[in-house]
């Protein structure tokens, strides 16, 4: 177990909050340590719990039943519930295309940039085994 710094505390105990038991597993027994050992680490815990207690004391709003009609008549009326008989509708049509299209250009990027490196790969070869088999500098220089 690594010893967990403050900044690191600081950020779970925003992300979390005040109770450690929401916090991952592998974190808690170091901030157990760290908020032991450091006022300011229990500070921020209680400030994190202070938080949670006015989040869990807030009021919970649910819709009514007549904005939920609303908002479904709302969007029938700008076609978002419409269902088509008889064949697909446009915005399918589109969809289709457009990842129709997104594929035929990762297919041809793919291609060129393949047969691009397969060129330069080549010629590392050709390069490589010519130095092989080629005459070297002592033999034209004579050492």
């Amino acid at each position: 177990m690594t010893a967990m710094t403050r900044e690191r505390f600081d950020y779970l105990a925003q992300a979390y909050g005040g109770d450690l038991r929401r916090w991952p597993e592998i974190e808690r027994e170091g901030a157990r340590a760290l908020a032991a050992d450091d006022p300011q680490a229990a500070a921020l815990l209680r400030e994190a719990d202070d938080l949670d207690a006015l989040l869990d004391a807030a009021p919970r709003v649910a819709a009514s039943h007549a904005l939920r009609e609303q908002v479904i008549a709302a969007a029938a009326g700008a076609g978002l519930g419409r269902r088509r008989r008889g064949g697909i509708g446009v915005m399918a049509w589109l969809s289709g295309a457009g990842w129709a299209a997104a594929a035929c250009a990762g297919a041809f990027f793919g291609v060129v940039l393949t047969s691009q490196m397969t060129a330069d790969i080549r010629a590392d070869a050709v390069l490589y085994q010519a130095s092989l088999t080629g005459a070297d500098d002592t033999e034209v220089l004579g050492g």
